[in-house]
């Protein structure tokens, strides 16, 4: 197909399913959304051009790195008519996401380094929880898993637990 071909094409929201790698519903959430733009053509069927795929990536992408579809939709109204992101799009939603992932990353990254140990929960059943959070006074600081959600609790527990267990040990 010529490029001029190819941008007047038009496909139906299954072609488009399959290419894209969703379920149609998915489609139809998208365009429910605000996300998606698509057009009826004379049967009353939906009809996408096939631009349409790379908007669907990039929806995709960002929402394998845990950004929300309001916030997705909130980026792509900045573009001009509404258009696909292209490369320099793509490179300016990602700078304006980055702050956001970076600290889903620092998260993630204390789920695995404290999850196996206290992590300030209240539930004072791991070994480590009379250390970290003797007799729940981490409550204090309020509610839920606080050294996951607070970084300077969970260092500031840790460096108590490690000071408290070099004082124990002796050296050869």
């Amino acid at each position: 197909m010529t490029e001029n071909r190819l941008l007047e094409a038009t496909f139906s929201v299954g072609q488009i399913a399959k290419r894209a790698g969703v379920n149609v519903s998915a489609l139809h959430f998208y365009e429910q959304k605000g996300l998606l733009k698509s057009w009826r053509n004379a049967g009353n069927q939906r009809r996408y051009k096939p631009d349409v795929l790379r908007r669907i990536a990039v929806i995709k992408a960002a929402q394998r790195m845990g950004i929300t579809l309001e916030q997705i939709k909130v980026t792509l109204s900045t573009l001009p008519d509404n258009r696909t992101p292209n490369k320099e799009d793509w490179a300016t939603m990602s700078r304006a996401w980055q702050a956001q992932l970076d600290e889903q990353i620092m998260y993630m990254k204390r789920v695995r380094d404290l999850v196996d140990g206290c992590i300030g929960c209240g539930c004072l059943s791991m070994k480590s929880c009379p250390i970290y959070n003797p007799d729940d006074i981490v409550a204090k600081a309020g509610a839920g898993a606080i050294y996951l959600d607070s970084p300077d609790a969970a260092k500031s527990a840790k460096l108590c637990y490690d000071g408290e267990n070099k004082k124990g040990t002796s050296k050869p």
